[in-house]
């Protein structure tokens, strides 16, 4: 930010006070909120976050410090706007990893392979047609990670992959959990071809997310994080 641009002293200040005024709002919404889901409750949360995150945004700015804390706003997911009762859902998960013992990786899945060479013939096929590659399938892995991969993901659910990751020379990385309203189930295969496209944002009801950030930016004790977007704030 350049030195004309630099907030003053004084606007700092009347950001702290904006937040103050926000906090005894946000108070007073709660104690006098007419039920769980109170409109007033929800306007004062959002008022407060806006203030909270203009003073930090002005702190920096001014005196290069920023606030102890972190108030959960809108910039992952807009406010639920799905049914109060869902007749349905959808669970989406995404989890990541890092290929970090690729030698590990393909001793176990060859490993797999040698006791069901059929199946595991069939899913290292699979991994190499989707990948684009070609050839024989003999020996079934072979030095192909894409190989690997499909027959460690043919075999086992990804739960079970999930909790023997370092077995298979797999690294965690973040992973998300969105649980998603839906109006009634989609018939068989209606969205096979891309699954992920039309996820609404307004209709997650839940996520849980697992991040090492988390123990960085906050000093928890474990990585997990449970925000319900329609319930605790």
């Amino acid at each position: 930010m350049s030195d004309a641009a630099q907030p003053s002293a004084a606007e700092v200040r009347a950001a702290a006070e904006a937040v103050k005024a926000a906090l005894d709002r946000h108070l007073d919404a709660v104690e006098h909120r007419s039920g769980q889901d109170d409109p007033a409750v929800y306007a004062a949360f959002d008022e407060l976050a806006a203030a909270a995150e203009a003073y930090d945004e002005l702190l920096y700015d001014t005196y290069d410090e920023v606030t102890p804390f972190e108030i959960p706003g809108n910039d992952t997911l807009p406010a639920y706007a799905g049914p109060e009762e869902p007749s349905a859902l959808s669970v989406l998960i995404r989890r990541d990893y890092a290929v970090v013992e690729p030698q590990r990786l393909l001793s176990q899945a060859q490993r797999i392979a040698d006791l069901d060479p059929e199946s595991a013939a069939d899913a290292a096929a699979e991994a190499r047609a989707v990948n684009g590659g070609t050839g024989s399938v003999a020996g079934v892995v072979g030095s192909s990670v894409h190989a690997a991969l499909g027959v460690l993901f043919g075999e086992f659910e990804p739960d079970e992959i999930a909790t023997r990751h370092k077995e298979f020379g797999l690294e965690e990385g973040d992973s998300t959990l969105w649980v998603v309203a839906a109006d009634e189930t989609p018939e068989p295969g209606e969205w096979l071809s891309a699954p992920f496209d039309q996820t609404d944002p307004q209709r997650v009801v839940c996520r849980f997310d697992v991040s090492s950030v988390f123990d960085e930016e906050l000093g928890a004790d474990d990585d997990d994080v449970l925000e319900t977007l329609d319930g605790d704030r």
